[in-house]
Formats: C-alpha cells, structure tokens, sequence
C-alpha cells in the first residue's frame, strides 16, 4: 500500500520530469539548427486583385537576393543598421536585458505592437529559421536559438548573416539586392544618406517604404536613423545634416496598376497578418477596387488638372465610395504616382483643409439638434464676429456678394459663406467638433484650436474620413466605414478574412 509520504514523493519526482517532457515538446522537439542560416528558403507571392479578378499587384513575387561578405559591406551601412536596429549588439550575448524580453513577451501574448525587445540576433532567427506567427513559444524558441547562434558564430558573421537575410521590402531581400533596388548601385557605393535610409527599412518594410502609402514615413525613418547615430558618436552632427538634407533618387519604382490603393491596401494587410506572411505568405486578396473605374477616374484627375494649370495647380486626388456598404471603388492619391519627387504622396489619406465640403455636416448638427430647419432664414449680409485679443472676423463670400434673406437649403446649395459661419456660430465650435467624430472626422479633436472659419475648412480632416463622413447623408444617418478588402485566402485557399457588411 503506497503512504502519503510516498505519493509526495513520486509527484515530487514526476513534476520536474514532465515540464521536461512538456518542454520538449513544445519548444524543443521542432527547434531548427542554426546550421541552416545562410540556406534561404523560397516564398510565394501574395497576389492582390480588383473586385473582378483583375490582377493589381504581385506583392512578392521572387525572392531576389545577392549576399556579399562583411567587408564588402561600408563600415556606416553596419553603424546605421545596429544604431537603429540594435545599439548593444556587440555587448550583448544575444538577447536584449530582462526588460526588453519582458517586452517582447508581453507583445507576443496580447498581440501589441510594444517595440524593443528584439535583437539584431533574434531577428536573424525570427526572419530565417521561424515561422512569422506571435506566441509565447515561439518568443522563447527565439530566445533560445538567439543564444545557440551567439555561440556558433561571431559577431560580424552575425551581423553579416542578418544583412544578407532580412526583408527590404518587395522582392529585395538583403542589403545589396535594397541597394540595387532602390538606388541602381551596389551596396559598396551607398552614401551615408541611402545607407540610413535602408537601414531604417528592416523594422517595417511596408510601412517605410519610399514606395508605400506614406513616402513621408521614410524621410522621417532615415532621419531617425542618422540621428541615432550621432547618439553612437558614428558620425558628426554636421554629416547627418548634410545627409538628411541630400536629395534621393530613386532607381525602379514597382510595376502595379492603382498604386496609391494597393499600397493602402498592403498596409492594412501588413496591420492584420503581419509583415512575413504579407510578404511571403502566397496570400490571394480580392479588393473593393473597380479597376475600369480607377482607370477613368485617374485620367479625369489627370486632364481637369492639367486644364486649370494655368492656375499654378499642380496636383489632384479622388475617391469613389460605395456608400451603402463603404467599399473604396476607386482611389487617386495623385495625379501620377511615378511622378518625381512626391508622386507616390497619397493625398487621399492625408491631412488637408477640407473647404466647404464640411459646411454639410456644419448644417446636419444644427439640424440634428432641432435649432434650424431647412426653411430657417438666414441674413446673408455684412457681418462681423468678435474674437477674443485678436480682429473681428469678418466672413466674405466667394462671390463677393451679399444676397439677403435666404432659406437653409438655398445657402447650403449655393454654398454661401456668412450663413454656415452664423450656423456654426449656433452650434459652437465646441459641439461641431464634439460631433465630428460621430461622422468619422477623428482630427478633429480640440476646439481650442479653430474659430468659427472651422465651417469653412479651418481644420485638417483626411478625404477617406470625409467619404466616412457624407456615408451618413446617403445612409439616411447610418455612417458606413470605408472597405478596401473584400476577402484573403491563404495558399490553401483557406478563407483568413471575408467582408461582412
């Protein structure tokens, strides 16, 4: 008969030995080697499409690639690369302090975006040896591969391991193959101020990208490299001021029809799936996008623009909405993307003044809050509005006539300027901006900042929050979100993602 004693004992034993067993095969039973670093494997294209199966864009179509040895390799492309990416790396036993990891740990179990946790040895092993998914084991088969690689290799096989491994963005991967990509120049030829900026690239390719949806992202991602390394003592003040200051050029931009949309699009792709699967992955993803219709839209841009160039305008955007369902039918963010040097700035996401196509939603609250009708009577005559330690305001119209009497409708539909600042001045400025948001205007968000012009396009909304904004006139109150993604599959055709309106 076994004793309490002896139960406790045989528990005492067996405990130990199953977290053993249950670490074994959890962790360590698939652990690749970090033999295998140096031996790239093949990824599959992730192919984006327009509602009607029109193909838009490969985003990764073949994994170009062409290592170089260290020494090949300019001493600032490696200070710009651990100066952002990895400032201890020579310090370090491959893991970050305890603080990081925790860090990483943290992010892998709620699925946050915390940042710092990752050496330049851990994403070595995250991006050549593991799949792209974030958990807990996973976190720590990289923690545990990140110290088998440290022992294995030195530090500059490491460091030259991680800049022939890593993703530039498309099908550049390593950091010769980004040097032709972007500059038409092997890596041996980069200025400090092409060096910073693929260095800044790794961290998140889509997202940085000169070619992406924010162009800007990457001017401001270089600088934070160069930065960085003046906090290194890599370089002097005066040289990351004389670098951030150059002018880039850039050699090939991607072969993609609706350019601004799909790298809209691959941004949100990258924000619910992730960077590796994006780009590696063999994803199918069906749009919203009519592309016959971006098509006409793009070439009507082009020629109203070119009409009013005596005008010294320059440049122009659109969108087309579904709003019933808030589906993006088309989207110009300029007048030509492969234009030089802000061709790709996509103004359809950015913030600009809106003008008066905000007056609508001026009027809809005064509607809403029953303190006009659309018969009220507004006085479209000269007036002027205190403004605390600063001039009257005085509103003129376009015209610059004044036109008396005139019912809501009629100075809505004419779009006069002195009644909708009267109506704003009903409302207050504090409750057109309290409801803003109600209508997708999330930029607006304190009313300290605006006077009563805020009805004349005194703040700065986004052109996709106001198609947000008017779905609520055609959905009879009800605001539509915008859609650019109909459905993903992956590979398998296994469905990831399906829009349910």
């Amino acid at each position: 008969m076994i004793t309490m004693t002896k139960r406790f004992r045989y528990l005492f034993w067996l405990l130990p030995l199953g977290l053993v067993l249950a670490s074994y095969l959890l962790i360590l039973k698939d652990l690749p080697s970090p033999a295998k670093l140096g031996n790239y494997d093949v990824p599959i294209a992730t192919k984006v499409y327009d509602r009607n199966g029109a193909l838009l864009y490969d985003i990764f179509a073949d994994q170009n690639r062409t290592p170089v040895p260290l020494s090949k390799i300019p001493k600032y492309v490696q200070q710009a690369t651990i100066a952002i990416e990895d400032k201890d790396f020579y310090r370090h036993g491959g893991i970050s302090p305890v603080g990081g990891m925790v860090r990483a740990i943290i992010a892998s179990v709620t699925g946050s975006k915390l940042q710092g946790g990752s050496t330049i040895t851990q994403q070595l092993v995250k991006s050549a040896l593991l799949t792209p998914e974030r958990t807990v084991i996973r976190k720590i088969k990289e923690i545990i591969l990140a110290f088998w690689v440290e022992l294995l290799y030195p530090k500059d096989k490491i460091l030259e391991l991680y800049l022939n491994q890593v993703p530039y963005g498309g099908t550049a991967w390593g950091i010769e193959t980004a040097s032709e990509k972007y500059f038409g120049k092997s890596v041996s030829e980069l200025t400090l101020a092409q060096a910073a900026l693929l260095a800044g690239l790794p961290q998140a390719p889509t997202l940085y990208s000169p070619f992406g949806a924010h162009p800007e992202y990457a001017k401001a991602r270089q600088k934070e490299v160069l930065r960085r390394m003046v906090e290194d003592r890599s370089i002097t003040q005066e040289e990351a001021d004389a670098a951030a200051n150059q002018e880039l050029a850039y050699k090939n931009a991607p072969n993609i029809k609706a350019p601004h949309f799909v790298m809209y699009v691959k941004q949100e792709l990258v924000d619910r799936f992730g960077e590796a699967l994006v780009e590696r992955g063999g994803l199918k993803v069906t749009t919203t996008l009519d592309l016959n219709l971006q098509e006409y839209t793009q070439a009507t841009v082009s020629s109203e623009v070119k009409d009013i160039n005596r005008l010294h305008v320059t440049n122009g955007a659109a969108l087309v909405t579904k709003p019933a369902t808030g589906e993006i039918l088309a989207m110009v963010g300029s007048t030509d993307y492969f234009a030089s040097p802000s061709g790709n700035f996509n103004v359809t996401t950015a913030l600009r003044q809106p003008g008066s196509s905000i007056k609508p939603i001026n009027y809809a609250i005064g509607l809403e809050k029953r303190i006009v009708t659309p018969a009220t009577m507004f006085l479209d005559i000269p007036t002027c509005f205190a403004n605390l330690d600063k001039p009257n305001y005085c509103p003129k119209n376009y015209d610059g006539k004044f036109h008396g009497p005139v019912q809501l409708r009629l100075a809505l539909g004419n779009s006069y300027n002195i009644p909708a600042v009267k109506m704003l001045y009903l409302n207050t400025v504090r409750d057109m901006v309290a409801s803003a948001s109600a209508f997708g205007l999330d930029t607006l968000t304190d009313s300290t900042r605006y006077g009563l012009s805020l009805t004349l396009g005194g703040g700065e909304v986004r052109m996709t929050d106001m198609a947000e904004a008017f779905s609520v006139f055609a959905n009879m109150g009800i605001r539509k979100d915008l859609v650019s993604i109909l459905k993903v599959t992956d590979k398998n055709d296994t469905i990831l993602y399906e829009h349910k309106d």
